[in-house]
């Protein structure tokens, strides 16, 4: 299925912003509100359901023999039509 970039923003920040940003977006899923993604001119409003599907990857890209770039991505998804998917792992998430 082809993917349609609704938004995207990259930027360097500090871990205090990214906190604050990170901390917006639980508060709004707590709340059960929509959570609105802003840049400049260009925007977007999404609806997460009740039960989405929620997604931790930790990576490191790059050559195996020399040093590469690390990241920690958090994905929320669902079906547009507000089906429920079904996603399982092997065992309960923790993040200390």
């Amino acid at each position: 299925m082809p993917e349609e970039v609704l938004f995207e923003s990259e930027s360097n920040q500090s871990r205090e912003e990214i906190a604050s940003y990170l901390r917006n977006v639980a508060d709004n899923l707590d709340s059960g509100n929509a959570i609105t993604l802003k840049a400049g001119s260009e925007s977007v409003t999404l609806n997460p359901p009740a039960r989405p599907t929620f997604e931790v990857k930790a990576e490191r890209e790059g050559p195996t023999d020399s040093s590469g770039e690390l990241s920690i991505e958090f994905e929320i998804e669902w079906a547009e039509d507000g089906e429920a998917e079904n996603a399982e792992s092997g065992g309960g998430l923790e993040i200390e």
